[in-house]
């Protein structure tokens, strides 16, 4: 599937694909950059996502992976 951007950088994400990722207004998106092959990738942030990470970073230090990635925020 193709999206067109607007003049403020705003695109469509089409109703299947919303339909299919559980997507409604007000769902937060996630925004990555795969630095490797230039490429965005667009994570919904939904119940389901939330469940799915549940644990998954448990005693990995995650105030300095946040304070680590906000630098590399600024830095951009």
């Amino acid at each position: 599937m193709e999206t067109i951007a607007t003049t403020k950088g705003q695109i469509v994400i089409p109703s299947k694909v919303r339909s299919k990722l559980g997507i409604k207004e007000g769902t937060r998106i996630q925004i990555a950059i795969n630095e490797k092959d230039q490429s965005l990738i667009l994570t919904p942030i939904t119940r389901q996502y939330v469940h799915s990470i549940r644990g998954k970073h448990k005693g990995t230090g995650l105030l300095k992976a946040l304070m680590a990635e906000k630098k590399k925020e600024r830095e951009l």
